[in-house]
C-alpha cells in the first residue's frame, strides 16, 4: 500500500450520521460507477468479499441457481448457496480448466435456473474464466442473473459492469485495488434490485432493499468504516486523476507477461494456456522444490512474500501476485530474488 492510503486512513474519523459521512459517501459514488463502468447502484460492505457473495445469492435468487465451480472461492459460492438453504446446482471443472460459454448454454437451455455465480479470477488457481463469453450466453436467458466474483481482479482488470449485462459485481479492496482489508465493493444491477424486493432476503445486514434504502440518502444502514471509506476515495482520485485506468490495466498486462514469461522459462504455469490471470500467476511446481522453504527465505532475507498452493495444491504449485500497486520493476526484483535463492541460471 501507498503511504497516501494509509495516512487517508488516518483522517480524524466521524459520525456515520453526520452530513460529512454522506457527503463522503456522495462523493464516492460517481468515482465507483467511473471505475466499474456503470451508472447503476454501487454498494459498499464493511465486510469480506464472503459477505457480499452471501448477500447477493439471498438477494437474487427465485427459482435456482447454478454455481460454476473450478476453484477453492467457486467452491464458496456453491457452499454459501447450500448454507444459505437457496436451491442449487453444482457445475464442476477441473481446477486448470475454464468454463466455456458453450457448457453454461448447455445447462441454462434447460430453464430451471435464474442466476448463475462465477468467479472471474480464481485466486486459488491463477486461473481467468472467459467472463465475456460467458455473460453473452447469460443475455440470451432474460430471466437469467450474472453474480460475478472479482475480488482478486477487480482494479487490475477493465470490467464493464453495463455492457456485460452482469447483474452482481463484487470485491474486496484487499487485493488489485491496494488498500487495507475490510471493506467490499458491490455492483448491483437495477434489475437486481427489483428482484431482491420480489425475494425478500432473510437477512437485515446483507439485504440490498435495506442498502438501497439508505443508500438513497448516502447512508449505510449501520456503522461503516469510514476509514477504508477515506482511504477508497482516495485511491480512486489517484486511480481515475493520476495513474488513469487503461494505463493501469497496461501496467498489470506488463507485471503478467513479465512473471508468466519466467514461469514458463523456469517451472511451469498451472491452469491451462489462454485463461491465465492478468494479477496473479499459480506456477506448477515442476521443479520439486520446498516451497514453504522458499517462502520462508523471501520474508526472512528479503522482505518479500508470496504464497503457496491453495488447498490440495499446496507444495504443488505456488502463487506470485502481480497487482494493485506494484511495479514491473517490483516483480523484476521479485523474481531476482527467487533465482538467487534457487540458483536458477
Amino acid at each position: 500500500m501507498r503511504p497516501e492510503i494509509l495516512q487517508a486512513m488516518a483522517t480524524a474519523q466521524i459520525h456515520h450520521r453526520a452530513p460529512e459521512c454522506a457527503e463522503l459517501y456522495a462523493e464516492l459514488q460517481p468515482k465507483l460507477q467511473k471505475f466499474l463502468y456503470t451508472e447503476q447502484t454501487v454498494f459498499l460492505f464493511t465486510a469480506s468479499s464472503t459477505g457480499a457473495m452471501e448477500a447477493a445469492v439471498q438477494n437474487c435468487v427465485k427459482k435456482k441457481v447454478l454455481n460454476l465451480v473450478n476453484g477453492a472461492f467457486s467452491k464458496r459460492w456453491a457452499q454459501i448457496t447450500e448454507a444459505c438453504g437457496v436451491p442449487n446446482e453444482v457445475l464442476e471443472n477441473p481446477w486448470d480448466v475454464a468454463f466455456k460459454p458453450e457448457q453454461v448454454d448447455e445447462k441454462l437451455k434447460t430453464g430451471e435456473f435464474d442466476a448463475v455465480t462465477l468467479v472471474y479470477n480464481e485466486t486459488s488457481t491463477g486461473l481467468m474464466n472467459p467472463l465475456e463469453e460467458i455473460a453473452e450466453v447469460v443475455k440470451q436467458y432474460p430471466d437469467v442473473f450474472l453474480l460475478v466474483d472479482a475480488v482478486s481482479c477487480m482494479g487490475g482488470v477493465k470490467i464493464e459492469f453495463d455492457r456485460l449485462g452482469l447483474d452482481v459485481l463484487l470485491a474486496g479492496v484487499q487485493k488489485a485495488i491496494a488498500l487495507p482489508p475490510g471493506l467490499t465493493i458491490c455492483a448491483v444491477s437495477d434489475r437486481a434490485l427489483k428482484r431482491a424486493e420480489e425475494v425478500k432476503p432473510k437477512t437485515y445486514y446483507f439485504s440490498f432493499p435495506v442498502m438501497l434504502k439508505y443508500h438513497k440518502k448516502n447512508q449505510h444502514p449501520t456503522t461503516p468504516s469510514t476509514a477504508h471509506m477515506y482511504a477508497l476515495n482516495a485511491q480512486l482520485d489517484y486511480i481515475l486523476e493520476e495513474e488513469g485506468l487503461e494505463r493501469r490495466f497496461a501496467r498489470h498486462e506488463e507485471m503478467a507477461r513479465m512473471v508468466q514469461a519466467w514461469a514458463k522459462k523456469y517451472f511451469d504455469i498451472y491452469p491451462e494456456e489462454g485463461y491465465w490471470s492478468k494479477t496473479l500467476t499459480c506456477v506448477k511446481n515442476t521443479r520439486g522444490i520446498s516451497v514453504k522453504d522458499l517462502i520462508d527465505r523471501l520474508v526472512n532475507d528479503y522482505n518479500m512474500r508470496i504464497a503457496n498452493g491453495y488447498g490440495d495444491l499446496k507444495e504443488k504449485t505456488f502463487r506470485i501476485a502481480h497487482m494493485g500497486d506494484l511495479t514491473p520493476a517490483d516483480v523484476a526484483g521479485l523474481l531476482h530474488a527467487i533465482n538467487e535463492i534457487l540458483e536458477l541460471a
